[in-house]
């Protein structure tokens, strides 16, 4: 790097990267030429033509090698460059690159290090909205917690009592499950510095019990059963548990969104073939086959309401994904078409 700077002090170099190139290689190509001037002026004996072409070709060599050398360390600007957008993809560290270059090596630092500068902006100012419609969120699923313990401790009939406990038990959800989110906002904020999830063994048969925890009410509001089969019990992922637990309870209210009342839902953990699966299956609307990946863009608009007009958003299946994939996964979906169920599998490569 000290070479870049003592040429970006030189007043014809200063705002030219390729000048600086250029005036490298012009002083290279003539040292050949200055040193046998050199020789033939001062050598005192006889030159024969072949210590001439001996020492020519010495010259040549010796003017390559520095020349090499010497561009090899101007292009140091460029590899900082590189490594720079490197660490901070792999790990989002954010470099302190030098600003005070004029020519294009040091415009093309200075505006990674803003890109950069910004990216993390963005980023922070993202995770503070976030954490506020958490709180807010947090703070009203309070409100109405409160209430439904109220209601609880107050002597009501037995159906407002009912109602009054699925009240309860649904805003107990919501605020497990806004910790979680806060959580898992940190995790992945970890996971973008870190690079990777650390391998953890996760307890799968307890992992199905929570899934069918979380969705108990969807179920008993339509009447449908959920059938579970678990054939691995534990199973080591490069994925937190949390995480899973969100996307397989994503997966499964949308099977219960999509179902028809008095059905069935089921879902089942097995390994086949060095794989571990993780699938959700129904006989609800299902899809036509050929969207089957057009269902998991953002905003897609091969979404529908559920059976009893519930209301799709359109971005939990792309969310899905994005967090399978993340974790070294696939999530595929299959269907054999309109009101033929459909199937979605989470699929992990097992040693």
């Amino acid at each position: 790097m000290r070479l870049y700077q003592r040429m970006s002090g030189i007043g014809f170099l200063k705002k030219s990267y390729a000048f600086k190139f250029l005036f490298i290689t012009f002083i290279g190509i003539h040292i050949p030429l200055i040193g046998i001037l050199f020789f033939v002026l001062y050598f005192k004996s006889s030159i024969t033509s072949n210590t001439l072409l001996i020492f020519s070709l010495v010259m040549t060599l010796v003017a390559t090698a520095c020349t090499l050398f010497v561009l090899k360390k101007l292009i140091i600007p460029v590899e900082m460059a590189s490594k720079a957008l490197q660490q901070y993809r792999a790990s989002r560290k954010v470099p302190e690159l030098p600003l005070q270059f004029e020519d294009e090596a040091g415009l093309l630092l200075r505006h990674i290090q803003e890109s950069i500068n910004q990216h993390e902006d963005f980023i922070l100012e993202k995770q503070d909205l976030m954490y506020l419609l958490s709180h807010d969120l947090k703070t009203y699923s309070g409100n109405t917690q409160s209430l439904a313990q109220l209601l609880l401790e107050e002597e009501i009939p037995a159906s407002a009592r009912e109602y009054a406990e699925l009240m309860a038990h649904a805003t107990n959800q919501q605020a497990n499950l806004i910790e979680n989110f806060i959580r898992l906002i940190k995790e992945q904020d970890a996971l973008s510095k870190n690079g990777s999830h650390a391998l953890q063994t996760i307890n799968l048969a307890t992992l199905i019990n929570e899934v069918q925890s979380q969705v108990s009410q969807q179920l008993k509001i339509k009447g449908i059963r959920l059938i579970t089969a678990v054939a691995i019990e534990e199973a080591a992922l490069y994925l937190p548990a949390d995480l899973l637990l969100r996307v397989l309870v994503n997966l499964t209210d949308n099977a219960i969104k999509f179902s028809y009342e008095g059905s069935e839902v089921k879902i089942a953990v097995y390994k086949e073939n060095s794989k571990l699966w993780l699938t959700v299956s129904d006989n609800g609307t299902g899809f036509e086959p050929r969207h089957g990946v057009a269902i998991f863009k953002k905003f897609t608009d091969k979404g529908k309401p559920g059976t009893a007009n519930e209301p799709s958003t359109g971005i939990g299946l792309y969310l899905s994904r994005r967090i399978i994939e993340k974790c070294n996964g696939k999530l595929l979906a299959e269907s054999r078409g309109m009101n033929q169920g459909a199937v979605f599998s989470i699929v992990f490569e097992q040693a």
